[in-house]
């Protein structure tokens, strides 16, 4: 169990990230620019205004997180757009191995076990990939 400063760290930490992200209709890229099942990676600014974020393409939808592991808070993937496991069935931290679901960003194992990503809203819009405001 998270004792309560970490619990408040992280929620600061999330809402910095948070506060970094493009505005809405911000073009992330085309839908088919994504695999199905597959994701990307984008990055917005440099130094200590630097943002990185990734999009996950299933059959069903796609979905867009912060690129940082709630544990270490490193980015997840070591190789560009490498973000899922082998089977592309979840989302995998190289650095600890750290496992997510890819529907709604929960570590199901690993040394974050029980957090979450941060998630990020995005809308496909005439088959692009956009930053939404809800």
């Amino acid at each position: 169990m998270n004792s309560p400063s970490k619990s408040f760290g992280d929620e600061q930490r999330r809402e910095k990230w948070l506060a970094k992200v493009p505005p809405a209709g911000t073009h992330l890229c085309a839908l088919n620019d994504i695999e199905v099942p597959g994701a990307k990676g984008f990055t917005f600014g440099e130094g200590r205004e630097r943002f990185d974020m990734f999009v996950v393409r299933t059959d069903k939808e796609c979905l867009a997180y912060v690129n940082a592991c709630p544990h270490a808070f490193t980015p997840l993937e070591t190789f560009t757009d490498r973000f899922l496991t082998r089977n592309k069935d979840q989302i995998l931290c190289t650095t600890h191995g750290a496992l997510f679901n890819l529907d709604d960003g929960f570590c199901t194992s690993g040394p974050c076990a029980g957090k979450s990503l941060v998630a990020i809203p995005i809308e496909i819009t005439d088959g692009s990939v956009v930053i939404s405001s809800t």
